[in-house]
């Protein structure tokens, strides 16, 4: 060889180093799958991807079940079908109520009502017992005894003395009257119970 073929092989080696190391780096540089690389990666950011909005799945709605329907002869062996037995309540008598609404149209008052209140009338004058006026007197001449006696102890009766005195001899009186009148009564009676007796030895 020559000199300048040996120089021209010389400066070719440096060519051939640079192909083997630029080989290297590709491979080096690739994926692991074997495909290359992305030449522009894509730019990153701070904010996070908004999720795309779907709106929700529309359901169809649901339609009531038919109630479920016995049959009548099941409802009639229950004790759900038996049926109340009508009671007629009392009438009243017709006759009757149209007397009472003549009543009212011609006297302006109710009969029955007029009853009700002689019934409460009456009722309430047996509650009540007349007093005995025997025993009313009897019990005004024990008071004014008393009276007398009080006055006596705080030696003011001479003040009193003959009005208290008077009022007692007569109601004294009085109770013979009325003693007189219940003895006549009684005379009455026993003469009636037995008429053939003596009316001498009933008044003795």
């Amino acid at each position: 060889y020559s000199t300048s073929t040996g120089r021209s092989s010389a400066g070719n080696r440096p060519a051939s180093i640079w192909s083997l190391l630029s080989h290297s780096l590709l491979f080096l540089v690739c994926s692991p799958g074997g495909n290359a690389l992305p030449l522009q990666w894509p730019r990153t950011s701070s904010k996070q991807p908004v999720p795309a909005f779907s709106p929700p799945a529309c359901q169809p709605s649901r339609v009531p079940a038919r109630p479920h329907l016995r049959p009548a002869r099941v409802c009639q062996a229950g004790d759900a079908y038996t049926r109340e037995k009508f009671k007629p309540q009392p009438t009243r008598d017709l006759e009757k109520e149209k007397q009472r609404l003549q009543n009212i149209l011609a006297t302006g008052k109710d009969e029955v009502e007029d009853e009700v209140e002689r019934v409460l009338v009456w009722t309430k004058e047996e509650e009540i017992p007349e007093p005995d006026r025997f025993e009313e007197l009897v019990n005004e001449i024990h008071d004014r005894r008393e009276f007398l006696a009080q006055m006596e102890a705080l030696g003011q009766d001479k003040e009193y003395k003959g009005i208290v005195l008077a009022e007692i001899s007569q109601k004294m009186h009085e109770m013979e009257i009325i003693d007189k009148k219940r003895s006549e009564e009684i005379r009455k009676m026993m003469t009636k119970d037995f008429p053939g007796g003596n009316k001498s030895d009933l008044q003795d």
